[in-house]
């Protein structure tokens, strides 16, 4: 009984309670900050290695990284018998990430920013719809749905950003 409340408590940011919690923090509090303070940012490098732009990075690599605490917390949640909770989650928190995050959006330029757009539109309407189509249950059918809709969004904004659809209205 005691395990399942621990369990629901929220995360605790607190000066750890006990000395060996307080000894690990100790510990480690030397290693992460030379690493935080000397490791080199290599998104860019790396792109450029590899020939993937900076645009394809952000809609690939760097969208996915960002979302796994995301996916982290969804999956929790689920498991614990609340998936409206989950889906509600992974909708929001990336409508949250572009409201809020993004926090220059007439700067930026993108090829098919517009069309973009609209497609984001789109596939928040076909999440609608199978979420509705499988009667409001979360499935396998709805996962393995979502995860083709997510697929068809990256492919289409790939080809969009590399000028192989091309948008026909430009912002």
């Amino acid at each position: 009984a005691e395990d399942e409340e621990d369990e629901d408590q929220p995360l605790s940011l607190s000066w750890p309670d006990t000395m060996r919690k307080r000894f690990t923090y100790l510990l480690i509090m030397p290693i992460i900050f030379p690493l935080w303070l000397t490791l080199p940012d290599v998104r860019k490098p790396v792109g450029e290695t590899i020939g993937i732009t900076e645009e394809i990075m952000g809609l690939t690599i760097l969208a996915a990284g960002t979302s796994i605490p995301d996916l982290i917390t969804s999956v929790i949640v689920a498991r614990k018998g609340l998936g409206d909770m989950a889906v509600s989650s992974s909708v929001g928190s990336n409508i949250f990430d572009i409201t809020v995050g993004y926090a220059d959006p007439v700067a930026v330029s993108s090829n098919g920013l517009f069309c973009a757009i609209v497609l984001l539109f789109l596939m928040l309407i076909f999440v609608i719809i199978s979420i509705a189509a499988c009667k409001w249950r979360m499935s396998k059918l709805l996962g393995f749905i979502m995860f083709v809709l997510y697929l068809v969004f990256l492919v289409v904004s790939v080809m969009l950003e590399d000028k192989i659809i091309a948008c026909p209205i430009s912002i």
